[in-house]
């Protein structure tokens, strides 16, 4: 079971959660996914958007592998080339379908200078528990 919580003593968060907590047992941590599609192409070059898109879907498509939903992530954390306010507010939007609006997880987005190749904009991790 996974529980949320953003304390009023903390800003409201904006697409995130500032507290995730599990009492499951079973760990999943996801490698950080980058916006390759299932033959190793980058998907969406030079557009964050359907980079995005295709990063929470190569994790939505890891958590199926192992019997997990986005309801069973209790962390992400984004690796942002060139991170500013813009690009945030697109990833925020291009996220908005995959998660919750209630009980979305906690989450570190982290501006980088570069990821393993040029074209990519955008990696995420993930980790989440089950039963």
């Amino acid at each position: 079971m996974k529980q949320t919580y953003n304390p009023d003593t903390l800003p409201a968060p904006g697409g995130f959660s500032h507290v995730a907590v599990s009492s499951r047992a079973k760990t999943v941590y996801i490698s950080g996914q980058v916006a390759y599609d299932t033959s190793g192409t980058v998907v969406g070059e030079g557009d964050l958007s359907a980079q995005t898109t295709q990063v929470y879907t190569n994790i939505e498509n890891a958590l199926k592998a192992c019997g997990a939903t986005w309801d069973d992530v209790i962390k992400t954390t984004l690796f942002v080339c060139d991170l500013n306010l813009d690009k945030a507010m697109i990833i925020r939007d291009a996220r908005a379908s995959f998660l919750a609006d209630e009980g979305r997880p906690a989450s570190t987005m982290v501006g980088v200078q570069s990821l393993a190749r040029p074209e990519l904009l955008l990696e995420v991790e993930a980790i989440a528990m089950l039963d």
